[in-house]
């Protein structure tokens, strides 16, 4: 049985199951279908479409069991301010012992704390080896997460910290 404070390992895969990055988190909560976990990004400081990701930023990152999808928040450093969303294209997560595992797709969502979303990694998504279905539920996963953040333009879009 998870607990919140469980330290766990996320691994994020290729489409060959691979892992691609592995990095540790702390569970903040786990419900039946919804794992939230608090992680500092461990990689030298970049910039994706303009937010900085910088080495110790804290990331809360929700990860689903039933959605084609999971979504970083991204804070500059410990209980500094929201930067926006990276949200991953993705088969549903799996929990399996102290691992918590997902196949990314390629196809990204950023969000920015105005509200602006940009959609990158579309060429790559579209050379992906997928099913005609696989192909379909991640294109309507970022409809949802589309969805998902324009009617929340203009309140607090950020987890409880």
């Amino acid at each position: 049985m998870m607990k919140e404070d469980q330290t766990i390992t996320v691994l994020k895969l290729n489409l060959q199951k691979e892992v691609t990055w592995q990095y540790a988190g702390k569970i903040r909560r786990k419900t039946k279908n919804e794992i939230v976990i608090e992680a500092y990004f461990d990689r030298e400081d970049m910039s994706v479409q303009g937010i900085p990701l910088l080495k110790g930023d804290c990331f809360i990152e929700t990860y689903y069991t039933d959605r084609w999808y999971n979504i970083f928040e991204i804070h500059a450093r410990e209980n500094g301010p929201l930067r926006g969303w990276y949200c991953n294209i993705s088969y549903p997560a799996r929990l399996v012992g102290s691992e918590l595992s997902y196949v990314d797709l390629a196809l990204d969502l950023i969000v920015f704390p105005n509200g602006q979303q940009i959609v990158i990694d579309e060429n790559e998504f579209n050379t992906l080896p997928l099913s005609d279905d696989d192909r379909r539920q991640a294109l309507d996963a970022l409809a949802e997460l589309k969805e998902h953040f324009s009617n929340k333009v203009g309140t607090d879009l950020s987890v409880e910290r």
